[in-house]
């Protein structure tokens, strides 16, 4: 997706900065400001995956982690899938959707390295990026924010601590802090269910805040009442999807009949290949 153009037609759009010559990367920041509807981002890990969600009607989709380095046998959060990430980036860029690209921490602890493969991502039509601190040096995590933003200042950062993913909580609000300052455009606290604590933070920040969903935590209409601007779902649907091949497979083995969920056809997987769809 060229960076010039509005998106094509998404049925969640309308954002704060929309309109027929509203740019992607406005497009996405805006839908993080409606306040009451909170832009809902499933992640996906392929071109098929990303295609079935954006044929959905979903105006913006991001990418997981843990399913890119899974899909190729790679540990997740260990700097080990740069190339992987940047490829799946150029295959579902041009796309009729807003992509959002989770880079762990960047892949590497040097800001400029950071910074030149946000810029790698912007060039192939990202308009986000994920940044992960994974409770390292804050403000070696808000050097690389600073450091997208002024390589890159189109592309929307979502700064993100795992303070309650890793930890208990502590240090929750210095660490925002100092992402927001450092020009974050957006704050990550997966790990995060606890509605006071989330009321908390939406009053204290700045920038909107995005969670992770959770199945044991607050409904998404909950969520959109706290305030929260952002919810993700992470690899839950990676890991979903690859518990139902699993389910199916037992139970063939049972001499079950597949049931329940959905299942494309042949025609309608490959009806999603880039140029088909």
């Amino acid at each position: 997706m060229r960076h010039d153009t509005a998106p094509a037609t998404p049925t969640d759009a309308g954002p704060a900065t929309s309109g027929p010559h509203a740019t992607p990367g406005a497009a996405f920041a805006g839908l993080h400001h409606r306040w009451g509807r909170p832009l809902f981002l499933p992640n996906a890990w392929d071109h098929a995956s990303a295609a079935a969600l954006a044929a959905r009607g979903f105006a913006a989709v991001g990418t997981t982690s843990l399913g890119v380095a899974a899909a190729t046998g790679l540990p997740d959060g260990a700097a080990a899938t740069r190339d992987q990430t940047l490829q799946l980036a150029l295959t579902l860029g041009s796309g009729p959707f807003l992509l959002s690209v989770d880079a762990e921490s960047g892949f590497s602890d040097e800001p400029k390295e950071v910074a030149e493969f946000a810029r790698e991502l912007w060039a192939v039509g990202a308009v986000g990026i994920n940044l992960e601190d994974g409770l390292g040096p804050a403000d070696l995590h808000a050097a690389k924010i600073a450091a997208v933003k002024s390589a890159v200042p189109g592309l929307f950062v979502n700064a993100r601590t795992d303070t309650y993913w890793l930890g208990d909580g502590q240090g929750t609000l210095k660490r925002l802090d100092a992402y927001q300052q450092a020009g974050a455009d957006g704050v990550f606290v997966p790990g995060l269910t606890d509605p006071a604590r989330i009321t908390a933070l939406v009053r204290h920040l700045e920038v909107p805040l995005n969670v992770l969903y959770s199945p044991d935590g607050p409904a998404l209409p909950e969520l959109a009442a706290l305030g929260v601007r952002r919810v993700s779902l992470g690899s839950l649907l990676y890991r979903r999807a690859l518990g139902a091949a699993l389910d199916a497979v037992e139970g063939i083995l049972d001499g079950r009949t597949p049931s329940g969920g959905t299942t494309p056809s042949y025609g309608e997987v490959q009806a999603l290949a880039r140029g088909t769809g």
